[in-house]
């Protein structure tokens, strides 16, 4: 059975950083990532990460977050640097395997001002 678990998340102040990480049981998977939910917004991509290292962010993240992965460990990192009020959401672990996607459970990020 899949099972993808986060941590790192919590609170932190307005240009500050925090790392997530997801560690994922199975197989290794063709595609890792993280997705977020801001309340009373849908849920968007925030990055993506092949099992080559090829990764994809969203526009508003970008030079700011760095995804990573450790394909031994099955475990992907979301580094998080000079974080804005805006990236206040929950933050969920993505992961495709073939044409399926699994999730975490999702961790909580707050950003205050």
């Amino acid at each position: 059975q899949v099972q993808l678990v986060e941590s790192g998340g919590g609170l932190v102040q307005a240009g500050g950083s925090l790392r997530l990480s997801c560690a994922a049981s199975g197989r290794m998977f063709n595609a890792m990532g993280w997705y977020r939910q801001a309340p009373g917004k849908q849920r968007e991509l925030v990055a993506t990460i092949s099992s080559g290292g090829v990764a994809v962010y969203v526009d508003s993240v970008k030079g700011r977050f760095t995804i990573s992965r450790d394909n031994a460990k099955n475990t992907v990192y979301l580094q998080m640097n000079s974080l804005k009020p805006e990236d206040t959401a929950v933050y969920c672990c993505w992961a495709l395997m073939i044409a399926r996607s699994f999730w975490g459970q999702g961790t909580q990020v707050t950003v205050s001002s």
